[in-house]
């Protein structure tokens, strides 16, 4: 059921792909894809996923814009896809009546306009095929490229009129194959926070775009067709709600009118023919559609804003293929729930893994004080904290943050511990460096002979102030020193020399005291760190959560202006009672925004991540929890 596109045998091995992932860079982040993959499988109207697929989607790290095309089979979506890949063949073309597309199939490409953005094609197979025994089929296909998607072309032919709007009569149905949240009473009001932007091609269209005298534009064209019908008959009724469904679901819409794009005789050949062979009206026509998608379709975001990579629409694909197998109704709350466990642990230990990255490239063992760890550390946290959360989201529980904190800390003190372990071998190593020749003195005896006590003084202050000397003894400078000398003290019942006793107790008192005083400062700098860790993470949350309400509040302004719009156009086609419940719809999310504007949640999520964070840094959890609660 299944069709083989050029290249196909690049990625017929599973284990080639993998191969090929495990070997992509952030500098790569698109594996080369010379033909189309098959996404999701559609054999005996059961649904399933190319684990082959998968790997290439997972590969992916960059933002996606992800186009969709869906429509009634033979109506040229292939073709137009292609176009948009910029490749003349690819997704193939059927010269028959007989649908060509089965399932979805998927082509991961360059963005041709947008650095750094991948664009992911998702070429349906066609609605409407006579040869399906499930119609559910076509609704499943549907639903999924709509859920998949930031853009959904939807291709016809002819002209809008009733007949092409009721082969879309499966939207009036969404509110069933669909639900936004998981207690959702009224789930159609929330579909335009998370549908797609509707582009609509009309190929073949013959129709002059006019109203009367007036020439209209084609997006002119498109509202005048889902202008509600007057009538209060059943018919009517229907007809009514496919357009309020299309308007509703789908406030960012566009229309594109294409004219046969070659004689008859040549459609069956219309990947073969040559750019010149088409008509002048019709590339003219390609060619606008092509530039709209590339400079408008916009970068698929999950609720809140977040963007999303290829492991996501990876995930998101998973979901919401085995809701569909298992018989259950696909949730997008739910699948965004259960993708950010997967995803915001990934991010985790990307961050921990940037971190100690960072670490072993930035540090010189053993380091010359704490403060240069320290300082590499500041720079290698921050960059780490940074990652997590460009990556991390719906973690609204802070659970994932304090695990980064919790293993940032592990990871720090493992350098710190590392870094000990170097200084103390440093110091060890320094100390039987100068030690050896004291040590061939007391074995030839030089300091029982008379003038031996002052002769042994003199040759400690000489390996003392040498030791002071030495660069890069690191942090246990002090610690070895006065260890060295405490192992030292039986010399002076060796020698029987009072005045060796004397200064070897003064040395080990000035090592004692400098070793305290290195371990006080120590223990007042790790409270500065814990401080100056307290204050990065909620620095860079704080910044996050202010972007995530700038994010909210366009959103909320994009939601109102179209509910606002409806409810001008409501007004003005006669549907009163209609208009007054889109009244109380704007009043709600007026409120709603005016609340969010106030801003008291991110405050409230600052001191939520203080108390968090707290049982990590317990040096500062008492002092870091008094000012939150002041905030």
């Amino acid at each position: 059921m299944g069709r083989k596109g050029p290249g196909f045998t690049i990625y017929c091995s599973f284990q080639s792909v993998i191969t090929a992932v495990s070997s992509t860079t952030m500098d790569a982040p698109v594996l080369p894809m010379p033909a189309p993959l098959c996404l999701v499988t559609n054999k005996d109207d059961v649904l399933s996923l190319n684990p082959v697929a998968l790997a290439v989607l997972r590969s992916v790290t960059q933002p996606l814009v992800v186009v969709a095309i869906a429509g009634l089979y033979r109506t040229g979506k292939s073709f137009l896809m292609n176009q948009l890949a910029q490749k003349r063949t690819g997704f193939p073309l059927g010269p028959t009546v007989r649908a060509e597309t089965k399932g979805i199939w998927m082509w991961c490409l360059p963005h041709p306009r947008q650095q750094g953005v991948t664009l992911v094609l998702l070429d349906t197979e066609g609605l409407g095929d006579p040869n399906k025994d499930d119609d559910d089929s076509d609704t499943w296909i549907f639903t999924l490229a709509l859920l998949l998607s930031s853009t959904l072309v939807y291709n016809s032919i002819g002209t809008i009129d009733q007949q092409a709007l009721e082969q879309l009569r499966l939207v009036t149905e969404l509110t069933k194959h669909i639900r936004v949240r998981e207690e959702d009473d009224n789930p159609a009001s929330n579909f335009v926070r998370v549908f797609p932007s509707f582009v609509w091609t009309v190929r073949d269209f013959t129709l002059q775009l006019r109203a009367g005298e007036k020439t209209l534009s084609e997006d002119e064209y498109l509202e005048q067709v889902l202008q509600l019908q007057t009538g209060n008959g059943k018919k009517a009724k229907e007809r009514n709600e496919l357009r309020r469904c299309l308007r509703n679901f789908f406030p960012r819409r566009k229309l594109f009118t294409m004219e046969r794009p070659a004689a008859a005789a040549d459609l069956p050949r219309l990947e073969e023919l040559r750019e010149d062979e088409l008509q002048p009206g019709f590339r003219k026509q390609v060619d606008a559609f092509c530039r709209y998608i590339w400079e408008k379709a916009p970068v698929k975001v999950l609720p809140g804003g977040h963007q999303v990579t290829g492991s996501a629409l990876a995930g998101l694909a998973e979901k919401y293929v085995a809701a569909i197998t298992s018989g259950a109704v696909p949730c997008v709350e739910s699948a965004v729930t259960a993708l950010a466990r997967a995803e915001n642990s990934a991010a985790v230990e990307a961050a921990v893994a940037e971190y100690q990255r960072g670490m072993e490239q930035g540090l010189v063992l053993p380091t010359a004080s704490r403060s240069a760890l320290v300082a590499v550390h500041r720079d290698c946290e921050q960059r780490a904290i940074a990652l997590f959360l460009s990556r991390a989201f719906a973690d609204h529980e802070r659970q994932y943050h304090a695990e980064l904190v919790r293993k940032l800390e592990a990871a720090k003190e493992e350098f710190c511990r590392r870094n000990e372990e170097a200084s103390e071998q440093r110091c060890h190593a320094v100390l039987r460096e100068l030690w050896r020749d004291v040590e061939l003195r007391l074995q030839n005896g030089d300091y029982v002979a008379p003038g031996g006590a002052q002769l042994f003084k003199e040759d400690l202050n000489r390996v003392l102030e040498e030791y002071k000397r030495r660069p890069g003894k690191g942090v246990r400078a002090e610690a070895v020193l006065e260890a060295f000398l405490r192992e030292r003290e039986g010399l002076a019942q060796v020698l029987k020399a009072t005045e060796v006793q004397l200064e070897l107790a003064e040395r080990q008192r000035e090592a004692a005291a400098a070793e305290a005083e290195a371990a006080q400062q120590a223990a007042e700098a790790r409270l500065e760190e814990q401080r100056r860790t307290m204050e990065e993470h909620q620095r860079q949350l704080e910044q996050q959560l202010k972007e995530e309400q700038r994010a909210w509040l366009e959103e909320q302004q994009r939601v109102l202006e179209h509910h606002k719009k409806e409810y001008e156009a409501l007004v003005q086609e006669g549907f009163k009672r209609e208009a007054a419940a889109m009244q109380e719809l704007i009043t709600q999310l007026q409120m709603e925004k005016k609340n969010r504007e106030q801003g008291t949640w991110i405050s409230s999520a600052l001191n939520f991540l203080g108390s968090i964070l707290a049982p990590f840094l317990p040096g500062i959890a008492g002092k870091a929890l008094n000012k939150l609660r002041r905030m």
